[in-house]
């Protein structure tokens, strides 16, 4: 067969040059085709399975007639296209499912050349003398599981794969690196795959003595082996438990299915047994006592087993089911011990459990008697497993437990309600131990997550009255905060449940009622953790208890809001967080509670001299539940007013929720301005005041970013505060990341909306949204220049970012004058900005600079990117000329051609460019800078040694402090032509001394690159 690539062409060609099919089929084959070649090439599964699924719904429009019209070799052609990209894509259990739907489309018009095909890639596998590779497997695997062709080619050939499946697993065992990697992993997997999707064809020949089979008879031997650990690998041995499990489920008698279960539970036995499964026998002999063993068996029994096996009575004593009687001890012992995956254990617990419930009728049939009657063995045995490992340091574990413990209570009700018991003892007895743990234990608080149903709020919190002083405990510390917040969610979640029962019985309550009853148990709690003194309890209140209290009682914010005062401490924070919550969760106005006294005190939030209180009212003003509900003209009217008036904060984390407070803002103007676009263009008759509306709304939206737009600009000239430019980069940056079609590769989720150029293209045309003009760029262009390395980093980031891909020819002129001048600087600070300004022009340049070639004969002529090579030959240039001016007189060197500036521009431009600069370099370029970064390295290190030429050796032990100081010092000494000092020993350092100590250390952190 030919290649996918090959295929793929082939195919193209025929339906380019014949043109035959009828109808619109060749297009949509083309179409088809382009799709499908587009999944291959791609390298991102979601990308895959959408190009995939495009390609599906293509075929299905090719009717079963049409693809009939298509000459055989085609037909064929196309058959093993589809083979070739599932055989690409095998690791894809999606994309191989989505090309089988495709494959069994044309299964409905030839059937015989889709087998005959598939048949083909399996025989080439199966026939072959050699063992099967993991590459094989892998294959097999896929057409056996996701191949509905597959699976029907393997149900005829299955003896032979049986076969070649008991050779690999006899060369494997023989070999403990094969042993322990992927290949035995996806051998066993194979198998189980085999015993499961192929039943009805492996049952005969293990339960018929009949048509016993020796292959399946070793296979079963190496799996046996493999649990008892031959094999060390933990999921190796436990999918080689599932697959013995599901051999043993194929049984068609459950007598016989569960005769071989508990032979195989004989897995605890320290000595040698022996394992019968139907006309099976297999010696095992344990190899260890890890407990992987019985955690394999048990899991895969649970797992795999049916019903009617899982019930099955022991063969001499038929009360002992194997479920309760066999299967519960083991799972018991495993959760008792500490072994190294105590996390599977209670992981079994847990499907231990649901089967139980899944069989609790049949067992109450078979037994007669209660299941977990009070002070029973086992529901005493399952409470300590439980309560003991409640709060397990171990990974995973307290969730697990969590879980057990819910089915454990569910399965208590069931048993109390099937034997009519209505005093339902259990949970007493469990809020009474719940209540005596520390308030400091989230198992606490799980425990009682999981109890509430089943006694009522009322009751919980009749006995256990310290739930509100707990619950704040727990949101004033950050661990138990998610914890305590669950319970008071579950808890009202609860209350409202038994409120709304109860009013179907009498009369219904309104959402007023509700929240009365609410306010009478949680009013005063809630406002004591708001206008708290301590900070993390009243963000983790805000955060974690007002949504779920507005989500479930929708009216509690009006008992809230009339407990608090404006000017009584604390209270205007909790006001602030009250109403955005409120906002964000219900989307409710702002203007609609409390009448005219909303604005009045939104007003005063938002000029309190809090940081805190400000930026509550910020969240107030930005949120929505809905990212197309437009601001109002209050709300943009009080943002141009709050923005220009916040932007001198010192507190770097207030900028941070700025910029995202005004980002959201943003979005709800651009997605409430696309809204108003679409359903404007969707009405066939427009009402003429609804239209002036909209544009107004429109219009309204379009001036607040252009007059936020323009407003950074103001603050970035020199003589501003840092504070003050960093807020304005950082509120440019969330307008241009909000308000533009630039599309960044690198993030899923934040991306322009697709019809973003409409709403563009409207700003333009009433001069507005010039985003990216002469001036502006200008602006941020003397920014690298700045004396603070972030704003010169925000800076470059929206240059390279969001403005045009080149800079015009002068500015690009006198930027890489501003780069030499720079880049031989000997102050650090102008080094850093001249190597930044490099980067920049890197990757804005319009072609290979002439300036790169002044004082030099650079030529470039290879290489797939002409304007990367011609900057970093430049760059090597200048670094050689200030190395060799360095060999010869470091002191002038380190004053008028320092090395570190050229190293870190040469640094950023090969490995901080997105275009990955460094790999589209030729050999010989790449050649030359690594050795004369190896020259500087040795020249460096040769001034620090007191020695260059000693240098050039390698050398066990490095130079101490001292000796680099004593070499400088001899440096400095001798560059001033042995002057002798006035004789009176100095202890500070001479300013020639700072210089090249610095220089040194920086040029050498910089070759570190």
């Amino acid at each position: 067969m030919l290649s996918l690539e090959g295929l793929m062409t082939s195919l193209q060609d025929c339906v380019t040059t014949e043109n035959q099919a009828p109808g619109n089929a060749n297009q949509t084959l083309r179409l088809f085709l382009d799709k499908l070649s587009q999944s291959s090439r791609s390298g991102v599964k979601r990308s895959k399975d959408r190009c995939l699924e495009e390609s599906l719904q293509l075929l299905r429009q090719i009717s079963d007639a049409e693809i009939r019209g298509l000459e055989e070799r085609h037909l064929q052609l196309l058959v093993r296209l589809l083979l070739s990209t599932q055989l690409q894509m095998v690791s894809i259990s999606t994309a191989c499912r989505k090309v089988d739907q495709m494959l069994q489309h044309l299964a409905k018009v030839d059937h015989q050349l889709v087998f005959k095909e598939t048949h083909q890639c399996l025989h080439s596998i199966f026939s072959s003398d050699q063992i099967l590779s993991f590459e094989d497997l892998q294959r097999a695997r896929m057409f056996l599981e996701d191949s509905t062709a597959g699976r029907e080619v393997w149900r005829r050939s299955y003896l032979s794969w049986l076969n070649k499946m008991s050779q690999l697993f006899a060369a494997v065992l023989q070999q403990e690196s094969l042993t322990d990697g992927p290949l035995c992993y996806i051998a066993v997997k194979v198998c189980l795959q085999i015993f499961h999707l192929l039943s009805s064809e492996v049952a005969p020949l293990v339960w018929n003595k009949e048509n016993k089979d020796s292959v399946v008879q070793k296979i079963l031997q190496a799996l046996v082996d493999i649990i008892l650990g031959q094999c060390f690998n933990r999921d190796t041995r436990l999918l080689a438990g599932t697959a013995v499990a599901m051999l043993i489920n194929t049984a068609t008698e459950s007598r016989a299915g569960g005769a071989a279960a508990w032979s195989l539970l004989q897995v605890s036995h320290f000595e040698p047994w022996l394992l019968t499964v139907g006309a099976l026998q297999v010696q095992c002999n344990p190899k260890g006592m890890d407990g992987v063993d019985r955690l394999a068996v048990s899991r895969g029994l649970l797992t795999c087993c049916r019903p009617h096996i899982l019930l099955t009575s022991h063969v001499d004593d038929t009360e002992r089911c194997l479920l309760l009687s066999g299967l519960f001890p083991l799972v018991y012992t495993l959760c008792e011990e500490k072994m190294d995956c105590h996390c599977f254990a209670f992981d079994v617990l847990t499907l231990w459990l649901k089967k139980v419930k899944e069989c609790l009728a049949d067992i109450w049939k078979m037994t007669d008697v209660r299941l977990l009657p009070d002070n029973s063995r086992l529901q005493k045995q399952l409470i300590h497993i439980m309560w003991t490992n409640a709060e397990s340091p171990v990974e995973g574990v307290s969730e697990l437990v969590r879980s057990a413990f819910s089915l454990l209570l569910g399965l208590y009700e069931m048993d109390c309600d099937q034997f009519c018991d209505t005093k339902k003892t259990l949970y007493f007895t469990l809020l009474e131990q719940i209540i005596k743990l520390p308030w400091e234990s989230k198992a606490k608080y799980h425990h009682l997550c999981a109890l509430l149903p089943y006694l009522g709020t009322d009751m919980v919190l009749d006995q256990y009255v310290e739930i509100p002083n707990h619950l704040l405990k727990c949101l004033s510390t950050n661990h138990l905060s998610p914890c305590g917040s669950e319970l008071y969610k579950c808890l009202i979640q609860q209350q409202r449940r038994e409120l709304c029962d109860g009013s179907r019985k009498s009369a219904s309550h309104t959402e007023l009622d509700l929240a009365d009853w609410w306010a009478r148990r949680w009013r005063p709690v809630l406002l004591e953790a708001l206008t708290s003194d301590v900070t993390l309890l009243q963000s983790n209140s805000s955060t974690y208890l007002l949504p779920c209290t507005f989500l479930v009682f929708p009216s509690a914010v009006e008992h809230l809001l009339a407990s608090l005062d404006p000017f009584a401490p604390g209270h205007l924070y909790a006001w602030a967080c009250i109403m955005s919550s409120y906002r964000a969760t219900t989307g409710g106005s702002l203007w609609a509670l409390r009448g005219s006294s909303t604005l009045d005190t939104l007003h005063l939030a938002l000029g309190s001299a809090d940081d805190k209180v400000r930026l509550a009212a910020l969240s107030l003003l930005c949120c929505s539940p809905k990212t197309n509900d437009t601001p109002t003209s209050e709300e943009m009217s009080l943002m141009r007013i709050f923005i220009p008036q916040n932007l001198n904060c010192e507190s770097s984390s207030f900028r941070q929720y700025f910029q995202a407070g005004v980002k959201r803002f943003l979005v709800r103007i651009r997605d409430g301005c696309l809204a108003r676009q679409r359903r404007e263009k969707g009405k066939k008759k427009v009402d003429a005041a609804q239209s002036e509306k909209a544009q107004h709304i429109l219009e309204q939206g379009i001036g607040f970013v252009e007059w936020l737009s323009q407003l950074p600009y103001s603050y970035l000239a020199p003589g501003h505060s840092y504070q003050r430019k960093k807020t304005v980069l950082l509120l440019l940056t969330a307008v241009l990341e909000t308000c533009t079609d630039t599309w960044s590769p690198d993030k899923k989720k934040g991306q322009p909306p697709a019809n973003m150029g409409s709403l563009i293209n409207c700003a333009r045309q009433k001069g507005q949204w010039d985003f990216f003009c002469r001036t502006k760029q200008l602006v941020l262009i003397s920014c690298l220049e700045d004396s603070t390395n972030e704003i010169r980093e925000l800076s470059a980031g929206l240059l390279l970012r969001f403005f045009p891909p080149c800079f015009p020819d002068d500015i690009a002129a006198v930027l890489l004058t501003r780069i030499k001048q720079f880049l031989c600087s000997p102050r650090v600070q102008e080094a850093q900005m001249g190597a930044l300004m490099t980067k920049v022009l890197l990757q804005k340049s319009q072609e290979q600079h002439e300036g790169c070639r002044l004082n030099s004969n650079i030529t470039v002529s290879s290489g797939p990117n002409p304007k990367a090579s011609s900057m970093v030959r430049f760059l090597v240039k200048e670094l050689e000329e200030h190395y060799l001016t360095a060999k010869v007189e470091m002191m002038l060197a380190a004053r008028t051609k320092p090395i570190h500036g050229i190293l870190s521009a040469l640094q950023r431009c090969l490995l901080e460019t997105p275009s990955s600069v460094y790999d589209t370099l030729n050999h010989s370029l790449t050649t030359e800078v690594l050795g004369l970064l190896e020259k500087v390295s040795l020249l460096l290190l040769g001034v620090l040694y007191g020695d260059q030429d000693d240098c050039s050796t390698e050398k066990d032990v490095p130079p101490s402090f001292c000796d680099m100081g004593n070499a400088i010092s001899s440096l400095i000494a001798q560059g001033s032509r042995g002057g002798q000092g006035d004789g009176e020993e100095c202890v500070l350092l001479s300013e020639e001394h700072s210089l090249m100590t610095f220089r040194c250390l920086m040029g050498y952190q910089n070759l570190t690159f």
